[in-house]
């Protein structure tokens, strides 16, 4: 019995001494250390919600303030504390140029006009001409708004009972401003061909494809994308001057003054 008291005596102290021995060598946990983020200053801007297409119309409804990092503000951006009425002053105004959805807005893509669109768009000393097209003579349908174009003249000619027709490019580097009516390209699809083509001229050029168009035909040469900056010099060159047309196979002089 008393070899039994002193077992567990034994064990007893062993016990103690493993659990003293263990709280001895065991490491305070680390201390948690608290990541404090550093605070961002941001800026109310306006922004578009959801696309507006060109030509569009700004309202409310397609409008809202969003917060931005101060830092990435550009000052083209419209900010909250500087024009906290930018959503009433804006209404009404004509997009010039696509938004994108969470787009801010900034007054260079906007117009403010009371006339049409495209006189809103068109840069100064610039005409807008319309010329009849078809799916033949625009590229079989593949140009769109804001592409470049040469403008070819096509009359017939008809000599000892025959029958030739003679081009000649008129102009270079052209903008097309819009095809009927429509004025962007519609979901990554080309547009409908329609019955014109409306073109951006300078009232030089405006007096030649008007004569042109008494003449003869108009066809659009796409041009490249890659190709579309010519020297202003050479421009300027084939744009002024003396033009020779062709009516009912007589040469006539188109002068124009640029």
């Amino acid at each position: 019995m008393n070899i039994f008291r002193v077992l567990v005596l034994v064990i007893a102290l062993l016990a103690g001494g493993v659990a003293a021995y263990l709280s001895l060598n065991t490491a305070p946990p680390a201390p948690v250390q608290q990541i404090v983020q550093p605070t961002i200053e941001t800026t109310e801007v306006l922004v578009v919600a959801g696309d507006v297409a060109t030509g569009g119309v700004l309202n409310p409804e397609n409008v809202r303030w969003e917060e931005w990092p101060s830092s990435a503000v550009n000052p083209a951006f419209i900010d909250r504390e500087s024009q906290p009425d930018a959503i009433e002053k804006l209404e009404g105004t004509i997009v010039r140029s696509q938004f994108y959805d969470g787009e801010p807005v900034r007054d260079g893509k906007l117009v403010r006009s009371d006339s049409g669109f495209m006189s809103a768009i068109l840069p100064a000393g610039k005409r807008a001409v319309a010329v009849r097209v078809t799916a033949q003579s625009t590229a079989g349908g593949f140009i769109l708004p804001n592409d470049r174009v040469d403008l070819v003249h096509t009359i017939s000619q008809t000599s000892d009972g025959q029958t030739r027709f003679v081009s000649q490019t008129l102009l270079s580097n052209i903008r097309v401003m819009a095809i009927d009516q429509t004025i962007e390209e519609k979901n990554g699809e080309k547009v409908a061909v329609g019955k014109t083509a409306t073109l951006e001229l300078s009232p030089s050029e405006v007096e030649i494809v008007s004569a042109a168009e008494k003449a003869g035909s108009l066809s659009l040469a796409l041009r490249s994308m890659a190709d579309i900056k010519i020297d202003d010099a050479v421009q300027k060159k084939r744009r002024s001057g003396t033009v020779r047309l062709y009516r009912s196979g007589k040469a006539v002089l188109v002068t124009t003054s640029q």
